[in-house]
């Protein structure tokens, strides 16, 4: 028998760092006390969770990525979630509000931003590789 979280398909996130800033977008409706966040979203039927990373991240906010590499999978403690973070290297575009039933703003953030919009440690290992990423 399934739980009702299992039944619950993953969100995988796209953690896209360029020119020391990571994009960040803010959701309309609050999950927990989350405002900001990375590109996420709901993993579909016969996707991998890089293929849904690669596919929030063009609807959210019109950027091509690619993956890098998955940085690891937790079950979010705010909102009970399995989450998927994955790595990801803009290909192409401008990053801009296109969904905007979603999402509020999109904005690409420096380490002082960052804190300001999430002033707590990422999961460790995004935390880890934004550490890297934003030195």
């Amino acid at each position: 028998m399934t739980t009702p979280q299992e039944a619950r398909p993953p969100i995988a996130a796209a953690i896209i760092v360029q020119d020391g800033q990571v994009l960040m977008v803010q959701r309309r409706v609050k999950e927990g006390s989350l405002s900001w966040q990375f590109p996420a979203g709901q993993v579909e039927s016969g996707e991998t969770c890089s293929d849904a990373a690669v596919r929030e991240t063009q609807e959210e906010v019109g950027l091509t990525v690619e993956p890098v590499k998955e940085l690891g999978e937790r079950v979010h403690p705010a909102t009970k979630r399995t989450m998927i973070y994955v790595a990801c290297r803009a290909v192409s575009g401008t990053a801009r509000l296109v969904d905007d039933d979603e999402l509020a703003a999109v904005e690409w953030c420096d380490r002082p931003k960052l804190s300001e919009y999430v002033p707590y440690p990422f999961y460790e290992p995004v935390q880890e590789y934004l550490d890297a990423a934003l030195a």
